[in-house]
């Protein structure tokens, strides 16, 4: 016989049935600023409105209990390697659960591989590749490479016309066809090798051309990470005569027959555990080569750029899905006579985290924007910005999603809450493309090497200049260290934590409500802050910021 010896209350209601774009003013408030920017009044309104409502069905269907549903499953029942059939024959296929697949298809069909070359693709491809993250993180990453590699192929005019239509497609096919026979296609990409990590130039796999000269190669090597290996075609970098070399191999061959394509193993991952990663062998391995011998690293240079965008917008993404949870859980958890988010002290950790999320969601929203406007200024900001966005964005990740966890209490360390999975995810933004002192590097790199990055930095922070004294300060300070980059090595990493800090500061006064920039100015730029969450300045007004940032179902 059952028994009952007490009646559930003072429990948080699942935080389900709601529209996540809609609720994240910091998210719709940037949409409508960018959308159709460069467009007369009439033609943005109109713009505006189409792209909303795509982002209104989206932010819908992933607040709803299938859509969250599919993220649990596929985490829950991690892909397969499978390197022989039933016979004997090799095939290296992967398989996914049908909740994977579901994940994927929708996002497909949504768009969120498509934004080279629409109007304002980028600003309505990155917000929507924000809010539906928040499903599941994991199958964001062949999205992020099928999107990023555009560009690259974009170098080769003919590849270009053949893949290109296929990798903007809004269809999904699953299965592994040659590519004539699918509308809709998914690139990865292998870069990484055992002996050399991020040093690509150290990478030993070999690529010999054949007879004829007409780009087709053969590969014979190793990647120690190969992204997504259940993809139609991959970009990867291999030592030609002339030097390192950007290739595109396909999965299948145009006669139907695999490549060669040896998956040795899935990598046994921290997070990330929907998608398949793994360690891949090439032998005599078909290849076509992307632009020339010897410039590899200046062909993929701008796929690796919108990958880190990527990295920025994914991590942002994560930080609202955990901020909107903590804020929830403490509207409806009473403790202590009262609803937790009327105690000022948890008022003070939410609005922090709060900050937090607005600030990278901003910030990796205007660099979308400059992906769109394609004027010279913007290219030479997105060339500093985004690897100084890669660097901070990602890496406040970490602690802020194990901050909105204890929000939680122990309800948040288990995993129905769905916070230990974002917090297992939260690093791997900051490692994939680049972690945190290439990052650092790269923009040391900018700025020693190309001064109209530097100067374009300067204009976009400067355009908050004489709005709030603590950014005017920070903005002082960063230029004297600026001014001095000898050694600036081994200060890399604090300089380009101010860096971002200072253009995170200026898109909010520019941009946010007053209570919201004066809380970022007065904790990051005005040296009022504690090394945890929940230590923001005295006299702020937290409960305006909590309440903006709160999912209302």
């Amino acid at each position: 016989m059952e028994t009952s010896t007490h009646t559930v209350t003072n429990q948080a209601p699942p935080l389900v049935g709601y529209d996540v774009f809609g609720s994240d003013r910091a998210l719709t408030e940037a949409v409508a600023r960018h959308a159709g920017a460069d467009l007369p009044e009439a033609a943005r309104a109109e713009l505006t409105a189409t792209v909303r409502t795509e982002l209104t069905e989206l932010g819908t269907a992933a607040g709803s209990a299938q859509a969250q549903e599919w993220g649990t499953l596929a985490n829950e029942n991690p892909p397969k390697l499978r390197t022989h059939d039933r016979y004997g024959n090799r095939i290296d296929e992967v398989a996914f659960h049908p909740a994977w697949h579901r994940l994927l298809g929708h996002a497909v069909g949504a768009g969120l591989t498509d934004a080279w070359g629409r109007p304002s693709g980028h600003v309505r491809r990155a917000a929507g590749f924000l809010v539906w993250s928040q499903t599941e993180a994991g199958h964001g990453c062949p999205l992020s490479m099928t999107h990023a590699a555009v560009p690259a192929l974009r170098t080769d005019p003919v590849l270009a016309a053949e893949w290109e239509p296929r990798l903007t497609s809004h269809t999904y096919v699953r299965e592994l066809l040659p590519a004539e026979r699918k509308p809709g296609a998914l690139f990865g990409m292998g870069m990484t090798e055992k002996q050399g990590g991020s040093d690509v130039r150290a990478n030993t796999t070999r690529a010999e051309e054949l007879a004829g000269g007409s780009g087709e190669y053969v590969l014979t090597g190793h990647k120690w990470f190969c992204s997504a290996p259940m993809s139609d075609g991959f970009l990867v970098l291999a030592q030609a005569p002339e030097g390192l070399t950007c290739f595109l191999v396909p999965r299948v061959l145009a006669d139907g027959t695999r490549n060669v394509f040896r998956i040795q193993r899935l990598k046994d991952k921290l997070g990330n555990r929907s998608n398949a990663s793994a360690e891949v062998e090439f032998a005599g391995t078909w290849a076509r080569r992307v632009g020339d011998e010897g410039r590899g690293v200046r062909t993929i240079i701008e796929m690796v750029a919108a990958t880190r965008l990527d990295c920025v917008l994914g991590s942002a993404a994560q930080m609202r899905q955990a901020v909107a949870q903590a804020i929830h859980h403490s509207a409806y958890r009473h403790a202590f006579g009262g609803p937790l988010i009327d105690k000022p002290l948890m008022r003070n950790v939410l609005a922090d985290l709060a900050l937090e999320s607005e600030a990278a969601t901003v910030l990796g929203m205007r660099l979308a924007a400059a992906y769109d406007s394609g004027t010279e200024a913007d290219r030479a900001l997105l060339r500093i910005a985004v690897p100084t966005a890669k660097y901070w964005v990602t890496k406040r990740g970490t602690p802020m999603i194990g901050e909105a966890l204890e929000c939680l209490g122990g309800n948040g360390y288990v995993e129905e809450s769905g916070l230990p999975r974002l917090l297992r995810e939260a690093p791997l933004n900051s490692i994939w493309e680049g972690s945190g002192n290439v990052q650092a590097l790269d923009v040391l790199r900018a700025l020693t090497r190309e001064p109209g990055a530097l100067d374009a930095f300067l204009r976009e922070v400067g355009l908050a200049r004489g709005a709030d004294h603590r950014l005017d300060g920070a903005i002082k300070d960063l230029l004297t260290e600026l001014a001095d980059l000898e050694g600036a090595e081994g200060r890399a990493r604090r300089l380009v934590e101010r860096m971002a800090l200072v253009l995170q500061g200026s898109l909010l006064v520019r941009w946010a409500p007053p209570e919201v920039a004066d809380a970022f100015c007065a904790s990051r730029l005005g040296g009022d802050w504690g090394t945890a969450f929940g230590t923001l300045p005295h006299g702020l007004a937290t409960g305006a910021v909590v309440e903006r940032a709160r999912a209302v179902v």
